[in-house]
């Protein structure tokens, strides 16, 4: 089809991390991410270029806040033990520092996690009058709450799921037709330069920062946009320095956010794209099969090295014990699926994460 590739949404963040129950169970508690997609041990032996050149065992799961947003993945090597930044990370440090997780009732969520590791004294503002606020993961990860009046389903809990990203560049001019043309964010909310108050308690805050927030103009379209709904990247600078690299001299899987990955249709024409962009596929999974999920995946770099993820469903779960599955194949790739059938997603939702 000439309209394709299709971006339906970002689909999930990966998150590096020593204990994937234990981490699936705060993301659970305190950011209502209770509904596995898939829970899976295999082996990952596509990423050979950021695992060290051979495969790595590890165990992950994928899940979602039903609330609306993108999903977690949350990540464990088993056969090796996942390293920290060789340097403690700072926000404009090169990858992505920071993930954004939105909020209907940001006075709500404020208080729900009052009792987590926040950074934020008060619930701050942003360049845009956003009203947000940030905290830490219990593996040290930074997080952002931001408020947001884009929702699958408004009933349920204080907050939903990822809404984007904040990603350190080391050239802003290069990276902003990356994010732009490749990936769709082609409307600019702010680009300011200046020392930031939201920023003061974060590591290396205190720096000066070109600041560039990325939303698209026109929603997404695909099977599953309306649960994923509009996202925002953010872009970050340092003036007068220059970042480390989040993952430098570590292997894809380690201790942070590994990836941001997009959902979409026509990978064919999305290898094309990026291969003309001179942003070619690193990793091609040609088509998979998890057990529960079934697609394709590939991985692309921005300008300064971090990972996007590119994921083509073509079978998903909606209701495992009974084996319903659902079959993507031949569906057209601009038509949202009936919210009947993404609410059923909603059944796999689990109180206590088994061990």
């Amino acid at each position: 089809m000439s309209d394709l590739p299709l971006i339906s949404g970002i689909q999930q963040i990966g998150i590096g991390n020593a204990s994937v129950y234990d981490t699936w169970e705060w993301y659970r508690k305190n950011l209502g991410f209770d509904v596995p997609v898939f829970d899976e041990a295999a082996e990952a032996s596509l990423m050979l270029p950021y695992t060290g050149g051979k495969p790595q065992k590890r165990h992950a799961v994928l899940a979602l806040n039903m609330m609306g947003g993108a999903g977690a993945e949350i990540w464990q090597y088993n056969g090796r033990t996942p390293q920290p930044p060789i340097a403690p990370l700072k926000i404009g440090d090169l990858g992505i520092s920071i993930a954004k997780y939105k909020s209907k009732d940001i006075e709500a969520s404020f208080k729900a996690l009052k009792n987590q590791h926040l950074l934020s004294e008060n619930i701050a503002t942003d360049p845009l009058g956003q009203k947000h606020f940030y905290l830490k993961d219990q593996d040290g990860n930074l997080i952002e709450i931001v408020e947001s009046d884009n929702w699958f389903n408004k009933k349920g809990f204080h907050c939903g799921g990822v809404y984007g990203a904040t990603i350190g560049v080391s050239d802003m001019e290069q990276s902003l037709p990356f994010y732009e043309n490749i990936l769709g964010y082609d409307k600019v909310l702010y680009d300011k330069t200046e020392s930031y108050e939201d920023f003061a308690n974060l590591p290396g805050g205190n720096a000066q920062f070109r600041r560039v927030l990325l939303t698209h103009k026109a929603p997404r379209s695909g099977p599953f946009s309306k649960l994923f709904g509009n996202s925002q990247i953010e872009l970050l600078q340092i003036i007068n320095g220059q970042g480390n690299k989040i993952f430098q001299d570590r292997q894809w899987g380690d201790l942070g956010y590994i990836h941001l990955c997009f959902d979409i249709s026509g990978m064919a024409a999305m290898r094309d794209k990026c291969k003309s962009a001179q942003h070619p596929f690193t990793v091609d999974s040609g088509d998979f099969d998890m057990g529960d999920a079934a697609g394709q995946f590939a991985y692309i770099e921005d300008p300064d090295g971090t990972l996007i993820e590119f994921v083509e469903t073509h079978k998903v779960p909606i209701l495992k014990k009974i084996g319903w599955n659902l079959n993507l194949s031949n569906r057209n790739p601009k038509k949202d699926l009936p919210r009947w059938m993404i609410k059923a997603l909603g059944l796999q939702k689990v109180k206590n994460p088994v061990n």
